[in-house]
């Protein structure tokens, strides 16, 4: 069954409902959202040739037309590509390289950036231009019909290479997601709001199609993301609101309710997830929120959907263990099984710290055109998730460290390589290791242990520079610290467990 078939049978049973609004402003029912999405696909399949299976991509900042852009695509049965836009050009770049979309949808705020491409894909559609509007027009054309296990999204995750991965997202393991969020996350009616303040090429744009399925409403904030402001005056005059918010984003918000009296109750869900959420933050904003959050724990990988720690289990302060609880990120959604094994794959007993795999419906089947790291990332029907930690007696999982040092800062990927690759372009610097920094605000910040060539002086600015002409802003370091030597076993391993414990004390 073709995913875009939860916006097909909503617009049909309930076409003037309200659908898509930007800000407190409703611009599309149902019906319209319907129609502007069969004529949108209409004029990729019959006027730019898009086949079943082919790539397009999407290169945009949150607004009204990415809903419908993301549906039309897989209204043709084509593979959509939502790609974040917070990106430097070098690694657009390579994603476009790497999936070969036969068209681009790219925002207007963006399309300078995709002008100035070296190598652009063969037809670019700019939102809301005139070429859009046309495109509009195009007579609507029936559903794509789709089997369970074709690829609906790539979602391109960091690699330990430090290039991109590009996870296959199938049809079933988004309709699996989507399932979850209604058995173990929460209910949803056609009076909540869901609203797009993380971006929506990512976790925030996934739970999209519970709330088309059920004929919920959408809202993109004017601002275009997250403004805590702008969400609170939201919650008071629309109501309702269910988001996807990383920690730093809580913080923020429960950060702005406390300092204005703001009342939060037009909040009816918050779902928590990107990063580690200290315990004291969480139970401060429960103090102030009340029984409106969920936590999240999933991957690219397996999309939104390992564990989940409920609203009840959050909200239960009278449990012995609600504490250990807080720390957790819950226990495994319906559909997946969740193990935490030894270096040989062998299950360990509650307690015992090791590498957290899942199997399930959710899973992706591989990378796009990358067996190499397929194969050693799905062993044995399970997902290696990279991510170590420990279940406990009741089957709930704390992460304790990710084994292949991902860095979280506000809810965003960044693994360690890829910046010192970059670092170490520059001439005066001899080695680099780049590890997590505990921060309050970001969860994590990059920080970069240094060793210089004899006689060079540290320049930040000089690395500050290079790693903005190479990297995404979010990915340079917060922090640099000149070491003589950089700790190392006997294989010549840098030991950043040593790096992280110089940090803390």
């Amino acid at each position: 069954m073709n995913l875009a078939s939860y916006l097909e049978r909503t617009a049909r049973a309930h076409g003037e409902a309200p659908a898509v609004f930007v800000g407190e402003e409703l611009r599309l029912t149902y019906a319209q959202l319907a129609q502007r999405t069969a004529a949108l696909a209409g004029h990729l399949q019959q006027r730019l040739g898009v086949a079943p299976g082919e790539r397009v991509a999407i290169y945009a900042s949150n607004c009204l037309e990415y809903l419908e852009a993301l549906h039309a695509i897989l209204w043709i049965g084509a593979i959509s590509v939502p790609i974040n836009y917070k990106l430097h050009v070098k690694e657009l770049e390579y994603i476009l390289g790497n999936c070969e979309p036969r068209v681009l949808l790219v925002s207007p705020d963006l399309a300078a950036t995709v002008a100035g491409l070296g190598q652009a894909p063969a037809h670019v559609l700019v939102m809301g231009s005139a070429d859009y509007g046309r495109a509009l027009e195009h007579p609507g054309v029936s559903l794509v019909g789709r089997a369970p296990d074709d690829v609906a999204s790539l979602f391109y995750t960091s690699g330990t290479t430090g290039r991109p991965k590009g996870v296959m997202q199938t049809h079933a393991n988004l309709q699996a997601m989507t399932v979850c969020y209604l058995a173990d996350v929460d209910a949803v009616d056609p009076q909540d709001v869901m609203v797009y303040a993380a971006p929506m090429s990512h976790g925030a744009g996934l739970y999209n199609y519970v709330h088309m399925l059920k004929g919920a409403r959408h809202l993109v904030p004017a601002s275009g993301g997250f403004d805590p402001a702008e969400l609170a005056q939201l919650a008071a005059r629309v109501g309702r609101l269910s988001l996807f918010a990383a920690p730093t984003m809580v913080k923020r918000l429960v950060e702005h309710v406390e300092a204005t009296g703001a009342d939060p109750s037009g909040f009816k869900t918050i779902v928590y997830g990107g990063g580690p959420m200290y315990v004291e933050h969480i139970r401060h904003a429960l103090e102030l929120f009340g029984p409106r959050f969920v936590q999240i724990y999933g991957q690219g990988e397996c999309p939104m959907t390992i564990t989940t720690l409920s609203r009840a289990e959050l909200w239960d302060r009278g449990h012995p263990r609600w504490t250990e609880r807080l720390a957790s990120v819950g226990r495994p959604h319906s559909l997946v099984e969740v193990r935490v094994v030894d270096a040989q794959g062998h299950a360990l007993p509650a307690g015992e710290i090791g590498e957290v795999v899942v199997r399930g419906t959710p899973v992706m089947p591989g990378y796009w055109r990358n067996p190499e790291a397929t194969r050693s990332t799905l062993r044995d029907g399970w997902l290696c998730t990279g991510d170590t930690g420990a279940l406990d007696e009741d089957g709930f999982l704390t992460l304790k460290d990710r084994s292949k040092d991902l860095i979280i800062s506000g809810g965003s990927n960044i693994y360690p390589r890829e910046v010192e690759e970059v670092l170490l372009l520059h001439p005066d610097v001899a080695e680099v290791s780049v590890v997590g920094a505990p921060d309050e605000e970001w969860g994590e910040v990059v920080a970069a242990f240094v060793v210089l060539r004899p006689g060079a002086v540290l320049d930040e600015a000089a690395l500050d520079r290079l790693c903005l002409e190479n990297l995404a802003r979010f990915k340079r370091p917060k922090r640099y610290l000149q070491v003589e030597l950089l700790p190392k076993n006997s294989y010549g391993k840098v030991l950043k467990t040593e790096l992280r414990q110089r940090l803390q004390a």
